[in-house]
């Protein structure tokens, strides 16, 4: 009894992974059927998760709409996009300038996409603005700034695009934030400027853009395993949290403890 058990246990394994296999396979082939032909438009698509977005719905089939605040980097992500995906299954993609810091630009950025293509599908927030430094030391005038570009132009351009998709009764809107929207970091008190040994890879991210578009889920909370500990530990647990916390700002500031 217990050799054929033994023997048995390959098999097993190895039909496992090929139900696994397959899954992944209709799974890849469901989240291209969900935004084939859809028009896309994502902000910011000349950072590095920007350009992953555009890759993979790109290759999806979608029509793409890549925004970003300069012209030349935008050129080359959109020959590179054209360079390697099969011209019969693909949209050649439409290049915008758009600044979201600069509102002024923002409506009439909305008309151009709307002209010429008539609709949006599918909006990907992504744009935003990063500093690293303590709050006395940020500018009112930056601090403006980075909420125009983090929250107002955002905000103008999914106001601009809304009525559009409400008289249609479809459209998705995909806000792409980082885990400070989650909990306070010291010095950065206008956004996380984090390090991408601490983050998700790009190509990951955009992988679960994409599965969440397809999917139509409300939210996904994508970390690695110490941003994500952290999170639950300031919701769980507050007090361990700062402490840990204060500990790290009087070491890095060099403040003596009190007494």
């Amino acid at each position: 009894m217990g050799v054929p058990a033994v023997l048995m246990l390959p098999l097993v394994l190895l039909g496992i992974s090929g139900l696994l296999f397959i899954y992944q396979e209709v799974s890849n082939l469901w989240s291209k059927s969900a935004v084939q032909n859809k028009v896309v438009v994502i902000t910011d698509a000349i950072s590095g998760l920007g350009k992953e977005c555009a890759r993979v719905f790109h290759t999806s089939g979608a029509r793409l709409v890549l925004c970003g605040k300069n012209w030349e980097r935008l050129q080359g992500l959109h020959d590179a996009l054209i360079s390697v995906a099969d011209p019969s299954k693909t949209f050649t993609p439409k290049m915008v300038l758009l600044d979201l810091s600069d509102i002024s630009c923002v409506q009439d950025v909305a008309k151009e996409v709307l002209d010429c293509y008539g609709c949006v599908d599918i909006l990907i927030n992504n744009a935003s603005m990063k500093v690293k430094g303590p709050a006395h030391k940020i500018s009112l005038e930056l601090d403006k700034k980075i909420m125009d570009a983090n929250y107002f132009g955002p905000i103008t351009l999914t106001k601009a695009l809304l009525p559009n998709m409400i008289s249609r009764r479809t459209g998705q809107i995909v806000l792409v934030n980082n885990i400070q929207g989650k909990l306070g970091i010291p010095f950065r008190t206008a956004f996380f400027f984090r390090r991408l040994t601490y983050g998700v890879h790009p190509v990951d991210v955009a992988e679960e853009v994409m599965r969440t578009v397809r999917r139509k889920k409300q939210e996904v909370f994508l970390a690695n395993p110490i941003p994500k500990a952290a999170v639950y530990l300031r919701t769980f647990f507050p007090e361990v949290f700062f402490a840990v916390v204060a500990c790290g700002v009087k070491e890095k500031l060099n403040v003596p403890e009190e007494g």
